[in-house]
């Protein structure tokens, strides 16, 4: 059975449907769960207080940021390749999402940042990588609504995101670049070397990252299914009116 089946808009409406539901509550439950368990349950870091609770959001939502730009570039790369509109229609649904957890990352970060580095803003080169990867999530969007044609607009916001992802990379790995020239510490949970932080706040945290992996796929499926919708009503629409006909032909006319 091939992959590329799920291309197909059909399927992907018929899969997705099916999909949605399980997605839905499984997000608002492990979101809930993770929530309560971190913010309520879990004690005070030695040296950033209560501060340290802040980890379970801004955390989760830098990971997803990141993330969800490589989603949004590997599906523009099919895109472009296979000429599959499903991955197009997919790529520009994850975008708001990924821009609004940037967003939410830099936020949180700013608040976390203060009492912790003394400063809510640093040209730390992790957060500017972070910024700049903001901005390009803002601009693909933007050609998105600034070009009618929507066949040209997947192709121009494909090449647009492709040219992003060296700023997702250096978002990713900025601090093993950049090392003692970033504020930002090494990644706290890694394959390689486990986990660097206490066990109890690490199982709190590895749910949030689950609520917020299941919260982007059901957003994502819910926008892409609409914009299939979309889809099929423009063509619709322009079917309708090729069908049409022309104006009466005056008497006499062969």
């Amino acid at each position: 059975m091939s992959i590329w089946r799920y291309a197909n808009p059909a399927e992907f409406m018929r899969l997705s449907g099916a999909a949605l539901p399980w997605l839905a509550w499984s997000s608002a439950i492990t979101l809930t769960v993770g929530l309560v368990w971190g913010l309520g349950f879990t004690p005070a870091d030695y040296q950033q207080g209560e501060t340290v609770r802040i980890i379970y959001v801004h955390v989760p939502s830098a990971m997803m940021a990141i993330n969800i730009y490589f989603i949004m570039a590997v599906a523009s790369a099919i895109g472009l390749v296979r000429r599959h509109h499903v991955s197009f229609l997919v790529a520009k649904a994850a975008a708001p999402i990924g821009a609004g957890l940037t967003l939410l990352a830099l936020i949180t970060g700013a608040i976390w940042g203060q009492p912790t580095w003394g400063t809510w803003w640093a040209w730390d080169p992790k957060l500017t990588s972070v910024l700049i990867m903001l901005f390009f999530y803002l601009g693909y969007i933007g050609l998105w609504e600034a070009i009618e044609d929507p066949d040209k607009a997947a192709d121009l916001t494909s090449v647009l995101c492709l040219t992003g992802v060296v700023f997702a990379f250096m978002s990713r790995y900025a601090v093993l670049v950049f090392g003692n020239q970033t504020l930002h510490q090494p990644a706290s949970l890694t394959v390689g070397r486990g986990v660097n932080m206490d066990v109890a706040f690490w199982w709190p945290l590895v749910v949030m990252m689950a609520g917020f992996y299941l919260f982007f796929f059901t957003l994502v499926l819910v926008r892409a299914r609409a914009e299939i919708r979309q889809r099929r009503a423009r063509a619709i629409r322009l079917a309708t009116a090729a069908a049409e006909p022309g104006d009466a032909a005056p008497e006499g006319a062969v």
